[in-house]
C-alpha cells in the first residue's frame, strides 16, 4: 500500500473502533453561517410548509446590525426570486430570543434557517406579523471539516470580462460611472435647492452625511424640523439635541464637567421645550449598535451646531470648491466637550479627538461639495480624481470583491474616491437589480462595448 493507502486504512480503523456515540458535532453559528455561504449545503431546501426553495443568490455578509446575509434572492416553487434577507439561527426559537420579532432591522428577512428539530411547530413572524418560511438544515451533509475562509462577496459573472480589459481601460469604466453618480447627485442637489433654497439645501445635505448610513434619516428629518434659518437665530445645540431626544432627564449620575455641559443645554432647551415637543425624533429611528465610538450620533449632532455657528465660512467653501481648504476648516472644528468625549455617558478621553473624522469629510466632498462645484465648473474633475480615499467601506468592498475579487487589482481600484463612487454606481446599477445570480445580468455584455 501506498502512504493515503495506508492512511486511510489507518482512518477507517479508527473510526470503526471509536464511533462517535456522542452525536453530531456542535457547530457554531459563525461556522454554519460560512458553509451556508461556500455553497456546502447546496442551494435546493424545502421549507417546513412544503414550499421547495431555491437559492438563487446568497447575497452578502452583513457585518452590521440586522440578518445575517444581505441583498439574497429566493425562489419559492419556482416563482420569481423574492429579494431580501436570510437569517441563520442555530434553533428556530432564537428567532423571538433574540428579539427579531420586535426588531424592524428583520422586517426584510425571506428566509428562517435553523439546524435543530425542536419536536413543536413554531412559526417566524416579523414585526409586521409577516410568516417567514423555514428551513431545516441537515447538519449530515457537514464534514468535520473546519468552516472554509469564505470572501464578503462572490464573484460576479463580469470578473471575467473585467480581467480581460487592460487597467487604463477599467479605470475608464469606474470614472465613467463616477461621473453619472457626480451628475445625479448634482441634480437631487438642484431639485433640493429649488425647493427650499441653496443654504437649506446645502445643509440638510451635510446633515445626512454627518448621519451617514445607520442615522441618514433621523438626521435628514432634523435638518427639515429645524431649518437653517430658525436655528441661526437661536441656540442650535440645544435645539438639535432637544429635538433628537438626547437630553437625559436626570443629572445626578453624570459627573462634573457632564452634568455642568447638560444642564447648559437644558437651561436653553427649557423655554422652548413645549414649541418643538411634538417635532422630536422617535427613539426607535436612531441606531447606536455597530457605530464607532468617535461616529456616535451626539458627538455628529455637536458638528452639526458648529457647522450653524460657521455657517458663512461653510457656505463660501462650498463656493470655492476647494478640498484642501474644505479638509482643513474640518479637520480644525472643535467643541470644548465633545473634543474629549464619546457620548454623554463615556469616560473623558485623556486626547482630544477631532469632531469630525477625515473619512467624514471626505464623505461630504463626494457627496455635497464636489457634485456642487462640478454642476457649475468641471475643470474641478481633475481635483476629484486625485482625492485619495481614507479608507473604504463595507458596500465599496463588496462591490470590488464582485467585479474583481481577491487581490492587487482590487486593491488597486478602492484607491481613490472618484473609483469608489464608480464601483458604488455600477453595484447599485447591475449588482442590486440583478436577482439571477448574474445569469441575465447585461453588465458583462455592455463591457464588450465599451
Amino acid at each position: 500500500m501506498n502512504l493515503a493507502d495506508r492512511y486511510e486504512h489507518l482512518r477507517n480503523a479508527a473510526v470503526r473502533e471509536e464511533p462517535l456515540l456522542a452525536g453530531p458535532r456542535d457547530w457554531s453559528e459563525l461556522e454554519l453561517q460560512a458553509h451556508w455561504f461556500a455553497g456546502d449545503f447546496g442551494r435546493e431546501f424545502s421549507t417546513a410548509s412544503g414550499q421547495v426553495v431555491r437559492i438563487v443568490q446568497f447575497g452578502v455578509w452583513n457585518r452590521e446590525a440586522g440578518p445575517d446575509f444581505a441583498e439574497a434572492a429566493v425562489s419559492f416553487d419556482g416563482g420569481e426570486p423574492v429579494r431580501g434577507c436570510i437569517e441563520i439561527d442555530l434553533d428556530a426559537r432564537d428567532w423571538e430570543r433574540h428579539g427579531h420579532a420586535t426588531n424592524p432591522n428583520y422586517e426584510s428577512v425571506v428566509l428562517h434557517i435553523h439546524t435543530r428539530p425542536i419536536g413543536v411547530e413554531f412559526f417566524t413572524r416579523t414585526l409586521e406579523h409577516r410568516l417567514v418560511p423555514q428551513v431545516l438544515l441537515d447538519l449530515n451533509r457537514l464534514s468535520d471539516e473546519l468552516a472554509p475562509t469564505v470572501p464578503e462577496a462572490r464573484l460576479g459573472r463580469c470578473a471575467g470580462p473585467l480581467r480581460e480589459l487592460p487597467d487604463d481601460r477599467v479605470r475608464e469604466v469606474l470614472l465613467g460611472s463616477a461621473q453619472f453618480r457626480m451628475r445625479r447627485k448634482a441634480g437631487a442637489l438642484a431639485r433640493l435647492a429649488e425647493m427650499h433654497g441653496p443654504d437649506e439645501a446645502l445643509f440638510q445635505a451635510l446633515a445626512a452625511t454627518l448621519g451617514y448610513k445607520s442615522n441618514k434619516l433621523p438626521f435628514t428629518l432634523l435638518a427639515q424640523r429645524l431649518p437653517l434659518r430658525l436655528l441661526r437665530k437661536a441656540e442650535a445645540d440645544a435645539l438639535l439635541f432637544g429635538v433628537s431626544g438626547f437630553l437625559p432627564h436626570d443629572l445626578a449620575t453624570f459627573d462634573s464637567s457632564t452634568r455642568s455641559y447638560l444642564r447648559g443645554l437644558w437651561e436653553k432647551w427649557w423655554p422652548r421645550r413645549a414649541e418643538f415637543e411634538r417635532l422630536k425624533i422617535a427613539p426607535t429611528l436612531w441606531r447606536m449598535s455597530g457605530q464607532r465610538p468617535m461616529n456616535h450620533p451626539q458627538r455628529r449632532l455637536a458638528a452639526l451646531a458648529q457647522i450653524v455657528r460657521l455657517w458663512p465660512k461653510i457656505r463660501a467653501l462650498a463656493d470655492r470648491g476647494e478640498p484642501g481648504e474644505i479638509q482643513e476648516f474640518f479637520g480644525t472644528l472643535t467643541d470644548e466637550y465633545w473634543d474629549f468625549h464619546y457620548t454623554v455617558t463615556s469616560k473623558t478621553s485623556a486626547r482630544p479627538m477631532a469632531l469630525v473624522g477625515e473619512s467624514r469629510v471626505t464623505e461630504m466632498l463626494a457627496n455635497v461639495f464636489f457634485p456642487l462645484v462640478l454642476e457649475q465648473d468641471e475643470t474641478h474633475w481633475t481635483d476629484f480624481k486625485k482625492l485619495r480615499a481614507p479608507l473604504s467601506n463595507r458596500r465599496v468592498e463588496v462591490a470590488a470583491l464582485r467585479l474583481f475579487g481577491e487581490g492587487a487589482r482590487k486593491a488597486e481600484f478602492v484607491k481613490s474616491v472618484a473609483l469608489q463612487q464608480g464601483l458604488l454606481q455600477i453595484y447599485e446599477d447591475f449588482c442590486l437589480r440583478d436577482a439571477t445570480d448574474c445569469e441575465r445580468c447585461p453588465f458583462p455584455r455592455q463591457l464588450a462595448k465599451w
